[in-house]
């Protein structure tokens, strides 16, 4: 479903602030300088997402608004999860991690989130304040749902788990759209027929008709 990507670099967390603050020689190299951030690093520098939220349940065709939400990514040894909690009560609203079968997308400063859930797909629409963050936004969910153990364990299922998550998500949309069409199409020959009774109302008494005395 640009921008800096937060980076899971294992657990170090018994490196000393002197450490990272020390200049870099010739010899090491960046991989070198990531390892010297810790997990516990990145989740403190992991800056908050506001977005508004909105639901589309599965079988409905309309957004719901859900409130405002604060956006966290929160790490757990090479692992990581996004989490979206309710801005007003802290609750947890969502989440998304390596388990979560979805695709995601960017459109304009909305995130659109397909979660497969069986045979339906529960949407998220997740709006960020600009452009950046929504790009953050967006990284961030690309990184904690990618899952990189079951790629390179097994290709061939990563690939074919794809192509399902991808297949259920487009027959989602196909059947929303057909709906949205015979809809616009009952709504059409409706205002026609509205019409047609109008104008023979509108038409008055017949010419040279029979008057009551």
């Amino acid at each position: 479903m640009a921008e800096s990507m937060d980076v899971d670099v294992g657990q170090t967390t018994n490196v000393q602030p002197e450490t990272i603050s020390q200049p870099l020689d010739g010899t090491k190299s960046l991989l070198d300088a990531l390892a010297a951030v810790s997990t516990t690093s990145l989740r403190d520098n992991f800056r908050e997402i506001l977005v508004k939220v909105h639901i589309r349940r599965p079988e409905k065709d309309s957004w719901m608004y859900l409130g405002r939400g604060i956006v966290t990514q929160e790490v757990n040894g090479h692992s990581s999860r996004v989490v979206v909690r309710a801005q007003s009560s802290g609750k947890i609203i969502t989440q998304f991690d390596e388990a979560s079968d979805l695709q995601a997308e960017k459109r304009g400063n909305f995130v659109v989130i397909g979660l497969v859930d069986g045979s339906r797909v529960v949407s998220w629409s997740l709006n960020a304040q600009n452009t950046s963050e929504t790009l953050r936004l967006l990284a961030s969910i690309e990184l904690a749902c990618y899952r990189c153990k079951q790629a390179i364990v097994d290709p061939r299922i990563h690939v074919k788990a794809r192509r399902r998550i991808d297949r259920i998500i487009k027959d989602d949309r196909r059947r929303r759209h057909r709906r949205r069409k015979d809809q616009d199409a009952m709504v059409d020959a409706f205002a026609r027929q509205t019409l047609t009774v109008d104008n023979g109302l509108d038409q008055g008494p017949p010419v040279g008709g029979a008057q009551s005395s």
